[in-house]
C-alpha cells in the first residue's frame, strides 16, 4: 500500500494519497483546489487517480473534489448521511453538462482502490453528515484494517468542534445537539482496536478544534489515554467541555460551507495576476482599491499604500484575507515576485479567485520618488498605558477571541476578534480613536490595517498582552456579557 499526507501549513489541512502499488490506482482524500499537485504527484509514483473523496463538507477550505474530478474523471465517493440540509448538490452539474461519476455512501459502505478496501464509518457532530474512513491493505495480506483517515471527528489530542454549524453556518440552537451527538459518535471510536492509526485533517493552528496537536498521526489506543475529550463517561460534562472556549470561526468558513454543498466554482488554473506599474498604483490609491500587503509588519507600519490590508504570508493569511474581502472584490497584491504563486494559491484556497495584479516592495519606493503617499501607521509599547490614562475620546480595543478576553485583558478594553471586525467593527463610536492590541502583535496588527482602512485614527499597541504582563500590568477577568461595544 502507498500512503502520502500532503500538508498545507497555512491551513494546517491534511489531503491522504492511498494507493495500490500492484494495480497502480489511487485515491485522494480531503483535496485542496490547487489539484496540480495531487496530479504531479500520483504521476511521479507511476499511478493514476481513480477515486475521490472527502469526510465532509468543509468549512475552512475549498474543495478541491469536484475540480479533480474534471481533470481526471475519477469517481467520486460521498457522503449520502446526516439530513436534508447537508446533501452535496452539485453531482449533476458536470462542466458541459450531464453528472459526474460518483456514489454516495452510507455507513458501513465500501469500495475498493486496487485491492485496497475502504469502508465508511457515520461519525457525525462535526457535521451531520461526517465520514471516517477505515483503510484494509489486503493486497498485503492484512485482514484488518490499518488506519482510519479521520478528517475533522478526531484529532491528536482534540475533537472536532461541534459549533459551526451555529458559529458559521448560522443555524441556531444548533451547538449542542452536536455536542451530544459528537459524544455518542466518540463512544463508538473508543471500541476500536488500539493499535489502529488515525490520519487526522487537521494539525496545530487549525481553527476546526481548539488544542490540536503538531504531531501528524496518532493512534486508537493513544488518543483513548491522553486525548482530553475521550476522557468523557458523563454526557452533560462532556458538552460543557467541548462547547467552553471555541474560538470564533472567521466570517469565509459560513460561505465555505455553502460553495461546498452547492458546488465550488471550477478553476481551471491558476489566475495569473499581472505585474504592476507606479501609475498603475496610483489608479489603484484612487480606487480604494482592494491592496493586501504581504511585507512584514515593521516594513507596512513605516509606510503603505493608504487603505491596504496586511496579510504576511504566514499561517495567519487565510484567516486575515478570508475574514477582510469578499469574493467578489478584485485584489492587487504587495509581494516579492518569487512567492506570487503562493500568494495566489493560498488565496485560492479559500475561493478569492479575482487576483488581479500584484507589485514587488521595491514599487511601493518608486511610487513615494513619483510624489505617491505612503501611510505610516502609528504605535507605541503597550506597556505605556501603565504611566499615562488613555486619552478621552479614545476606545481601547481587545482583537483576541472572546475566551482569551475573559481570561484577562486591560482594565477597559472592549472586545471584537480581528475575524469579526467586518460584521461588527461599525460597533465602534464613529470619531473616537481606536488603540488595538492582542496577544502579542499579529492579530491586532492585521485589525489595525483593517480599521485604517475603515476610517479609523488607530494606534497599535506593540508587545500586546504578553508585554502587558512581563511589565506587571493590572488584568480584569469577565463574563461573556461585558464583552461587546
Amino acid at each position: 500500500m502507498f500512503f502520502r499526507m500532503l500538508y498545507d501549513d497555512k491551513l494546517a489541512q491534511a489531503s491522504y494519497i492511498i494507493g495500490c502499488q500492484a494495480t497502480g490506482e489511487a485515491l485522494v482524500i480531503d483535496p485542496e483546489r490547487d489539484v496540480d499537485r495531487y496530479i504531479r504527484f500520483v504521476q511521479n509514483e507511476g499511478m493514476r487517480i481513480v477515486a475521490i473523496t472527502e469526510t465532509h463538507i468543509h468549512a475552512d477550505f475549498l474543495s478541491g473534489m469536484r475540480e479533480l474530478a474534471e481533470r481526471t474523471g475519477a469517481r467520486i465517493y460521498v457522503s449520502d448521511e446526516g439530513d436534508a440540509d447537508w446533501k452535496y448538490q452539485w453531482l449533476d452539474k458536470k462542466q458541459g453538462g450531464g453528472s459526474y461519476d460518483y456514489r454516495l455512501l452510507r455507513d458501513g459502505d465500501t469500495f475498493k482502490v486496487g485491492n485496497i478496501r475502504v469502508q465508511a464509518i457515520h461519525t457525525p457532530g462535526h457535521t451531520p453528515e461526517h465520514l471516517c474512513f477505515l483503510v484494509t491493505d489486503f493486497g498485503g495480506g492484512a485482514t484488518e484494517p490499518i488506519g482510519m483517515v479521520t478528517g475533522d471527528f478526531v484529532f491528536v489530542g482534540d475533537v472536532g468542534r461541534p459549533d459551526l454549524l451555529e458559529t458559521a453556518a448560522g443555524q441556531q440552537g444548533a451547538k449542542e445537539p452536536s455536542a451530544r451527538t459528537l459524544f455518542r459518535s466518540l463512544q463508538r471510536f473508543k471500541e476500536l482496536p488500539d493499535f489502529l492509526q488515525i490520519w487526522p485533517g487537521h494539525g496545530a493552528g487549525s481553527a476546526c478544534g481548539k488544542a490540536l496537536g503538531a504531531v501528524p498521526q496518532s493512534t486508537v489506543g493513544y488518543e483513548k489515554r491522553f486525548n482530553p475529550a475521550l476522557a468523557f463517561e458523563n454526557e452533560d460534562d462532556f458538552v460543557r467541555f467541548i462547547l467552553e472556549g471555541q474560538p470564533e470561526p472567521p466570517p469565509y468558513f459560513a460561505r465555505m460551507k455553502k460553495e461546498n454543498k452547492e458546488g465550488p466554482a471550477l478553476l481551471g488554473e491558476l489566475p495569473k495576476p499581472q505585474r504592476l506599474d507606479v501609475a498603475t498604483l496610483f489608479q489603484l490609491v484612487g480606487q480604494n482599491a482592494v491592496i493586501v500587503d504581504t511585507r512584514d509588519w515593521e516594513a507596512f507600519r513605516a509606510g503603505h499604500l493608504p487603505g491596504s490590508l496586511y496579510a504576511p504570508l504566514t499561517p495567519s493569511f487565510p484567516s486575515i484575507v478570508g475574514s477582510y474581502i469578499e469574493p467578489r472584490e478584485s485584489i492587487y497584491l504587495i509581494v516579492d515576485d518569487h512567492r506570487v504563486r503562493e500568494a495566489v494559491t493560498d488565496l485560492i484556497r479559500i475561493g478569492l479567485d479575482r487576483v488581479v495584479g500584484y507589485a514587488p516592495p521595491e514599487r511601493l519606493v518608486e511610487f513615494q520618488s513619483q510624489g505617491g503617499r505612503l501611510v505610516q501607521t502609528p504605535s507605541m509599547d503597550i506597556e505605556t498605558l501603565q504611566h499615562q490614562p488613555l486619552p478621552e475620546n479614545t476606545v481601547l480595543l481587545d482583537v483576541r477571541n472572546i475566551s482569551e478576553f475573559q481570561q484577562g485583558h486591560l482594565p477597559g478594553a472592549t472586545n471584537i476578534a480581528y475575524t469579526r471586525l467586518v460584521p461588527r467593527g461599525r460597533e465602534l463610536p464613529v470619531g473616537k480613536n481606536v488603540w488595538v492590541y492582542c496577544r502579542t502583535n499579529n492579530r491586532s496588527a492585521a485589525a489595525a490595517a483593517y480599521l485604517e482602512r475603515l476610517g479609523f485614527n488607530v494606534t497599535h499597541l506593540a508587545g500586546g498582552i504578553l508585554s502587558w504582563q512581563l511589565s506587571r500590568g493590572e488584568l480584569v477577568s469577565e463574563s461573556a456579557e461585558n464583552t461587546a461595544v
